[in-house]
C-alpha cells in the first residue's frame, strides 16, 4: 500500500515544510492550509520515516505517514479520553487541588499514565485521598480550570458534520463527561462514578472502576450498538490505559502522549490541535 505523508505544526512556516518535504522527494505537494502539506509518491522505507520523524521533531512538526486512500470517510465512529486528551487537566488533580493535596495525586496519575501503576489501584488510591472534600468543588474545578484541548471544538464540529458518532469514555467521572457530553453534543460517555453522601465526597467509586480493559469493551461494545467493526472507528488518548481500546481501532491516535502511547499509535499529535485529525485524513 502506498503511504501519504501530512506534514503539520501550529507555527510551521511554508520554508520549515519545504526543508521537511525535500527529504522525501514526492511526485505531488498539496499545501492543505497555511500550516500543512500533503506530500505523495514517494518510496517509504523505515529510514525515510526515521529522518523524516527526527526532522520534523525538532521543528516541531508532527509528521504523519498513512495509506495513501485513508479518508474520514472510512470511520463511523470516534472514541475519545477525556482528562488530557480531549480537555486539557487531569480532572481528580485539580480536585486534589482543592484538599492541597494535588502533589501527592498528581505523581500517581503520572506513573499510572506512564504504565507503572496498575490503573484501577491508583484510582482507589487517589479517590480515597479525596474523601470529605464539598461536591461543589467538582462543579468549581469543571468552571474554573476545565479547558477543551487545542482544535478539540474543531475537531468534534468536523467529525459530527461527516456523520462520525462520537464516545467520550475516561477513568475520570461522570460530573466532568455528562457535562462535556451536553456542551459538545456527544453521542455516548461511559466514566466512573464518584460516591457521595450529604454533600461531600466519601472517598470512593461506585461500582466497577473504568479502567483500560473497561475502555476497551466500551469502544466494542458502541460499535456493536452502531452495527460498525472496530476498525471502522478512530481512537484517542494519552496515556497506557488507553492502548487497550487503541489497539483494537481501525486508526489509534496518540496526542500529547506519554512516550508508551506515541510508540504503538497509528499517529501521533505532538504539536498540533485535535483537528490535526481532519487535515490528515483530508
Amino acid at each position: 500500500m502506498s503511504k501519504k505523508l501530512i506534514l503539520q505544526g501550529p507555527g510551521a512556516d511554508p520554508a520549515t515544510l519545504a526543508r521537511i518535504a525535500a527529504l522525501v522527494q514526492p511526485s505531488s505537494t498539496t499545501p492543505l492550509h497555511p500550516h500543512a502539506l500533503r506530500l505523495e509518491g514517494f518510496d517509504f522505507t523505515p529510514a525515510l520515516k526515521a529522518a523524516v520523524d527526527a526532522a520534523a521533531d525538532a521543528a516541531l512538526v508532527d509528521a504523519t505517514f498513512i495509506d495513501a486512500d485513508r479518508t474520514l470517510a472510512d470511520f463511523r465512529l470516534v472514541a475519545m479520553d477525556m482528562d488530557s486528551t480531549l480537555i486539557t487537566i487531569e480532572c481528580i488533580d485539580e480536585i486534589a487541588d482543592m484538599q492541597g493535596l494535588k502533589p501527592q495525586v498528581s505523581a500517581i496519575t503520572e506513573a499510572a499514565m506512564r504504565g507503572e501503576l496498575d490503573f484501577a489501584e491508583s484510582l482507589t488510591r487517589r479517590v480515597a485521598l479525596l474523601r470529605g472534600l464539598p461536591v461543589e468543588a467538582l462543579g468549581r474545578v469543571y468552571e474554573e480550570r476545565l479547558a477543551i484541548s487545542m482544535g478539540g471544538e474543531a475537531m468534534l464540529k468536523g467529525v459530527q458534520a461527516a456523520g462520525l458518532k462520537t464516545l467520550l469514555v475516561s477513568g475520570g467521572f461522570t460530573f466532568f463527561t455528562e457535562r462535556l457530553q451536553a456542551r459538545l453534543g456527544l453521542d455516548y460517555t461511559h466514566a466512573n462514578v464518584l460516591e457521595a453522601e450529604n454533600g461531600v465526597l466519601t472517598g470512593r467509586v461506585v461500582g466497577d472502576i473504568v479502567d483500560a480493559e473497561e475502555k476497551r469493551r466500551t469502544v466494542a461494545r458502541v460499535c456493536a450498538e452502531l452495527g460498525i467493526a472496530p476498525a471502522q472507528a478512530i481512537v484517542m488518548g494519552d496515556g497506557a490505559n488507553d492502548l487497550k481500546m487503541m489497539g483494537i481501532a481501525g486508526l489509534s491516535l496518540a496526542f500529547r502522549a506519554k512516550p508508551v502511547v506515541r510508540a504503538q499509535a497509528d499517529v501521533a499529535l505532538n504539536f498540533t490541535g485535535l483537528d490535526g485529525l481532519l487535515t490528515i485524513l483530508s
